[in-house]
């Protein structure tokens, strides 16, 4: 990747915080810690590598995106609006009544969401539903997820995953926010997943790790899964929860606590910082 372009999308990257934090102070809630771990994946994805058109949200032979740790929508949202689905202005409405941008990922009335997620689980088998969809009426689209290491505690999971790694399915992408904090604690004194490549390659899948705040292996890992073929894909992207602010970085409290005003301005004074 040239260095011009490894700087837009790190510089996107930052842009996504810190429009996603004056989302959160604009809502007075939202879970900031699982979207901040999010946001190089984010930029990469829709900034370089998915196939989209935001003009026409609904074009056929898009690749999709779902959520499935969907309470992460401070990364989600603001991507979208930068990305030109919708208006930035929009997303003061974040979990207003009056508003359709939800706490966690709605499709029915939100430009560029492919999925409505929430329920931890349940996302990833919709995306396994989209890639054999899509094998079966020949659309060459990619069908990407985004799982929570908290998320694949959930047995939905590792059902899905079976049927992906048994079916081949080679146009799924999914990538693991593996960040290792989820909403009560760390995901090892909570329920440790262990050797995760070992056990995702048993369920048949094509699997990479990489630092997930590294946009040119994102970038990498992407390409390498897409020219991979008769395997499903699983791309364990390690993470800090809570990425770019330090008094956030690590900590389970921030999974969705709302910051008070001295936190929002320091957590602002450290984001423009490192861009």
């Amino acid at each position: 990747m040239e260095t011009q372009r490894q700087k837009y999308l790190e510089d996107k990257a930052w842009e996504i915080r810190k429009t996603g934090l004056e989302m959160v102070r604009e809502a007075k809630s939202g879970h900031i810690g699982g979207a901040f771990s999010l946001s190089e994946i984010m930029a990469v994805l829709y900034f370089e590598k998915m196939k989209i058109a935001p003009e026409n949200p609904k074009w056929e032979l898009r690749d999709r995106l779902v959520l499935s740790k969907g309470h992460a929508t401070v990364a989600l949202y603001p991507t979208l609006a930068l990305r030109g689905f919708f208006p930035v202005e929009r997303l003061k409405t974040f979990r207003k009544i009056d508003g359709s941008l939800s706490g966690h990922a709605e499709m029915r009335n939100v430009e560029g969401v492919d999925m409505s997620t929430g329920s931890l689980g349940q996302g990833f088998s919709a995306a396994v539903g989209m890639a054999q969809a899509a094998k079966m009426t020949g659309n060459e689209c990619t069908v990407y997820a985004i799982l929570g290491d908290g998320e694949i505690q959930e047995g939905q999971i590792w059902e899905a995953m079976m049927y992906a790694g048994a079916h081949g399915l080679d146009n799924l992408v999914a990538i693991l926010d593996c960040n290792k904090v989820q909403l009560d604690g760390t995901v090892k004194e909570i329920l440790d997943t262990g050797d995760l490549k070992a056990k995702f390659e048993s369920f048949g899948m094509h699997t990479q790790r990489i630092d997930g705040h590294n946009v040119q292996e994102i970038a990498r890992a992407i390409d390498v899964a897409k020219e991979t073929r008769q395997k499903a894909h699983m791309i364990i992207a390690d993470t800090i929860k809570g990425k770019g602010v330090s008094f956030m970085e690590g900590k389970n409290q921030w999974h969705g606590k709302t910051p008070n005003d001295a936190e929002f301005e320091q957590a602002f004074a450290e984001l423009e910082a490192r861009n």
